[in-house]
């Protein structure tokens, strides 16, 4: 005998419920709220993260691909221009970049990706890949860590120019611009997970799919916080070299 599913209200609360395990708990990450961050941590931060800003585009990308319905398509599409930019405007991976001149990393270095560690890389890839391979419901339905996303957005705008009074404030843009975005995306993502998910397998799956990217994320402040914190880097008991590959498809 199959189980009744969940009602919309009871899934979208058992979704919201997932918050648990936002990055945002993170050690590393309360680290930066609280004002104990080093400039190192702060810096190696907005480096990594910035190779999931990269590939936020590729992601949605490989959705609208994989999505025969011309309406999401087109609403989808506003995702990539949000952080490519369009014709005439800033998008979100330019917006980070000032975010990185703000904390003192040269701009070449950070587009150069030589500071991304390998930990961070392959959380982020996983996540791309995923994105080509699922159904593009699934896919667009990860994305719904959106959910949590204003808090931490303005917990950084909150904290961080008390904190780090060192940081140029014009960096802090991106965040400002996401606070509405992010809430946008969230309606948009909540619509197209509560009417494609009717049975309980299927809401159990979605949860699933949910727990990935939220691991995702906390899987790259582990990786961060062993190299800035624990000073561990990869092969830091056989060099001070940044030996690990720089991104050469496998």
């Amino acid at each position: 005998m199959s189980q009744i599913a969940m009602s919309p209200a009871e899934f979208e609360q058992a979704l919201r419920a997932k918050g648990a395990y936002y990055h945002i708990h993170h050690p590393f990450h309360r680290a930066m709220y609280e004002g104990r961050a080093s400039r190192e941590q702060i810096q190696g931060w907005v480096a990594n993260r910035f190779y999931y800003q990269l590939n936020i585009p590729l992601k949605d990308a490989a959705i609208m691909a994989n999505c025969p319905d011309r309406d999401t398509r087109r609403e989808w599409v506003q995702r990539i221009l949000d952080h490519d930019g369009a014709p005439g405007e800033e998008g979100g991976i330019e917006a980070w970049l000032r975010l990185a001149e703000a904390v003192g990393l040269q701009r070449e270095r950070v587009l150069s990706q030589e500071l991304v560690l390998p930990g961070v890389r392959f959380a982020v890839d996983a996540y791309v890949n995923f994105a080509r391979r699922a159904s593009w419901q699934e896919a667009a339905s990860s994305s719904l860590t959106e959910l949590f996303a204003p808090q931490i957005h303005q917990s950084r705008l909150d904290a961080w120019p008390q904190h780090y009074p060192w940081i140029d404030a014009g960096g802090y843009d991106y965040f400002r611009t996401r606070l509405g975005q992010a809430r946008r995306d969230v309606e948009h993502g909540l619509r197209i997970t509560l009417q494609h998910y009717c049975s309980l397998e299927a809401q159990q799956r979605m949860l699933e799919i949910l727990q990935f990217k939220l691991d995702v994320l906390w899987s790259m402040l582990d990786a961060m916080s062993m190299a800035y914190e624990l000073q561990r880097p990869p092969y830091h008991t056989v060099t001070s070299e940044r030996v690990w590959h720089r991104g050469i498809a496998l």
